[in-house]
């Protein structure tokens, strides 16, 4: 339950989580925002589409990963056009509104077809990047390392350096046409996260640490404001230490984390939406 104390502060901030045709990662994605301290809700696309309004009802949208309408015409493309033909308008005010949007893998290229990331100029409705099939041509599942960029002012990973997550994705390369483009995208922080090298932290395009072959490494975008994030791992998917594949060695080094390390994400969020 939402409730507002003296202040303005919002404790448990209701999250809406759409779910449908071909998205599978709710159960993950619910419980990742519960344990973070917020009240998600799974809706149905269909419900959200008969009755916008209801989107308002809410402080933060998360569009979770999966495989819309089985990713035909590419991946996000279908999901994308329902919601630019239905939502488009109330999308533009929820962020207007100040309010936080996420999207993981399948979300992630959802916004991107849609156009809500990168988000320049206030454009939210118009794309600007695509992300492509990968550059090996095969779906890949395994662990990276993301490298945060503190300079971002995007307010999931806020304070964060260095962590872990597991990809599983077939288009998930970064792509543009205008290099300038992506320099603005730079200079406004727009870049929050990039695929590194574990040992040393760098950015890298060298596969397998690039799963994809990304553009200059790049995991995730936000908007300029910081509130509107996508990225292709998924922080869902670490939120108990031993979901890591090498908790029981990180068990006997005594370096087990106390939580799992995604989780950070939707604590950032839920703090923000606390505090705001």
């Amino acid at each position: 339950m939402e409730l507002a104390l003296p202040g303005g502060t919002i404790m448990n901030p209701r999250i809406l989580i759409i779910t449908g045709y071909g998205l599978n990662c709710e159960a993950e994605s619910r419980q990742a925002w519960m344990l973070a301290g917020a009240a998600p809700d799974l809706v149905h696309l269909n419900d959200l589409l008969a009755q916008p309004a209801r989107l308002h009802d809410y402080a933060g949208l998360m569009l979770i990963g999966g495989f819309s309408y089985g990713d035909h015409l590419g991946s996000g493309v279908a999901f994308a056009a329902r919601l630019r033909h239905h939502l488009q308008e109330d999308l533009g005010r929820f962020i207007a509104d100040g309010k936080l949007i996420l999207g993981v893998c399948n979300g992630f290229q959802i916004m991107v077809k849609l156009g809500l990331l990168p988000g320049l100029d206030g454009n939210y409705a118009a794309q600007h990047v695509t992300l492509m099939h990968n550059d090996g041509g095969v779906f890949q599942n395994f662990w990276i390392t993301l490298r945060f960029e503190s300079l971002s002012p995007c307010i999931f990973t806020r304070g964060l350096d260095r962590m872990p997550l597991p990809i599983r994705h077939g288009e998930g390369r970064l792509f543009t046409l205008d290099a300038a483009l992506l320099d603005r995208i730079e200079a406004v922080g727009g870049v929050p996260c990039r695929y590194a090298d574990p040992a040393t932290g760098a950015a890298t395009q060298a596969f397998p640490h690039n799963p994809n072959g990304s553009l200059r490494a790049i995991a995730g975008l936000c908007d300029p404001t910081g509130r509107v994030f996508g990225l292709m791992p998924h922080p869902e998917a670490y939120l108990f230490p031993e979901n890591h594949p090498q908790s029981d060695f990180q068990t006997l080094r005594r370096n087990l984390p106390a939580q799992g390390l995604g989780l950070r994400l939707f604590q950032n969020a839920v703090a923000y939406l606390q505090s705001a």
